[in-house]
């Protein structure tokens, strides 16, 4: 009987210890990593295809603005590798801000287009707070952005057919 009071005991003292390091975790965490792409939008979709390219070299900023008044917090760039990603550090907790990556420099000028109407605005959300229900707190990873051609692929209204899909777009 004393066995299993002493088992229940550390199993509980075990317990609250782990729950407690957990809300100290959410509460203390201010330190995030955000992963990224960017792609070469060949058929002016606004979506990766097959077609699509990714980007060596392309620049994207972060931008966390007030939900308030509009005011910018915290701005930061980053660069495209090899493979058009892109990693960034951000530390801070911006719960009160809405923050989002947005394209600065596409590296090849026949891909550089970016919608300028409000609706098809390319940018990538992100939330940049510990307390908003993510359980992974250290790494963010953003929908792709992607620059656009001037004038979309012949190949595009094939690639459209093996999707099932009548894009919006005059070829």
């Amino acid at each position: 009987m004393a066995t299993k009071a002493i088992f229940f005991f550390v199993s509980a003292l075990c317990l609250s210890s782990l729950a407690g390091k957990a809300m100290a975790d959410a509460d203390d965490f201010d330190s995030f990593k955000i992963q990224g792409s960017v792609y070469c939008d060949t058929c002016r979709v606004q979506f990766v295809t097959r077609l699509s390219k990714f980007l060596e070299g392309a620049k994207v900023k972060l931008e966390c603005r007030s939900r308030t008044n509009g005011t910018v917090a915290l701005t930061k760039e980053a660069v495209t590798d090899k493979t058009g990603s892109y990693t960034m550090e951000v530390t801070g907790d911006h719960e009160e801000e809405v923050c989002e990556l947005v394209l600065l420099q596409s590296p090849d000028s026949a891909c550089s287009d970016v919608s300028q109407d409000a609706y098809l605005r390319n940018a990538a959300k992100v939330s940049l707070t510990a307390n908003d229900g993510i359980v992974s707190h250290e790494t963010r990873i953003v929908n792709p952005l992607g620059f656009m051609v001037k004038t979309p692929s012949a190949e595009c209204p094939a690639a459209f057919k093996e999707l099932g899909i009548v894009p919006d777009v005059t070829f």
